[in-house]
């Protein structure tokens, strides 16, 4: 057999592509450029906050959640927390109350402390359903992305987003839902006890108990001072704003049933 006489020819092994950066910058200034518009109509906000608690809770609560699922996983949960307390903070500023820096507990979300107590049940309600409602909106952003790019690991973020939100609006204190029922009806929180309980029986989840067992003390707490003075006051709701509040409750919740049932990724995606 003759040695074969063509031209040899060298071949390179494939390599991945290295990441485009300049197609990712074509693709988030849009996105960028609303960030930035915000942070300078809301800036002032933001950064009266203690910035230095802020940020060490922010970038620990950060690190935990990205050992966990990864980086982007831990910044997109993070920055939806973040909307989320964003939310409260602009809501308690509108009503002129002194309010604290957002605090993030790894496992447990994230806080807010106002120093000074909403007037009623009513002015409450606001302040605990402006959370969810500017929370649901920051994972509407991330749905609509993930739509346009095709981006199934995106919707699945967005998915954790409508999720985390809607389990907020359990009726039992200290979620928000416990905070925004008090202008509907106070026995509706013991409907939130008794719902959460059949969860945490069916996930064993420990985070279920804590909250369980917190909610159940300031269930207690409630029920004993109902008759003073203070406490009768607080619950004096104009019947508008209770049906405002239920109205605006029990929308938002379908609203995030509907937005977790078109985010829903199977987990072999």
């Amino acid at each position: 057999m003759e040695p074969y006489s063509g031209e040899l020819r060298q071949y390179e092994p494939v390599q991945p592509r290295g990441f485009d950066w300049r197609a990712f910058a074509r693709r988030i200034w849009a996105p960028a450029a609303a960030l930035v518009a915000f942070l300078v109509k809301f800036g002032a906000v933001i950064f009266k906050l203690k910035f230095f608690t802020f940020a060490a809770s922010l970038l620990a609560s950060a690190g935990v959640y990205i050992w966990i699922g990864g980086l982007w996983f831990g910044v997109a949960l993070v920055g939806l927390l973040f909307v989320h307390e964003l939310g409260h903070v602009l809501e308690a500023k509108r009503q002129g109350l002194p309010v604290s820096a957002p605090v993030f507990i790894p496992f447990l979300g994230a806080a807010i402390l106002m120093k000074q107590a909403p007037a009623n049940a009513w002015r409450e309600a606001q302040v605990a359903l402006a959370g969810p409602i500017l929370g649901s909106l920051g994972a509407a952003v991330l749905w609509v992305a993930g739509e346009y790019y095709d981006s199934r690991y995106v919707q699945a973020l967005a998915f954790l987003g409508f999720l985390l939100n809607l389990f907020n609006l359990l009726p039992i204190v200290p979620l928000d839902g416990g905070r925004a029922v008090a202008a509907i009806h106070p026995l509706l929180w013991a409907v939130g006890l008794v719902a959460l309980v059949v969860l945490a029986i069916r996930w064993h989840n420990p985070i279920l108990y804590i909250i369980i067992l917190v909610g159940a003390l300031e269930l207690w707490s409630r029920w004993k001072s109902r008759h003073r003075a203070r406490s009768e006051a607080y619950y004096q709701v104009k019947p508008w704003q209770r049906l405002t509040v239920a109205g605006v409750y029990v929308g938002l919740a379908i609203l995030l049933v509907v937005g977790m049932n078109a985010t829903h990724v199977p987990r072999d995606f």
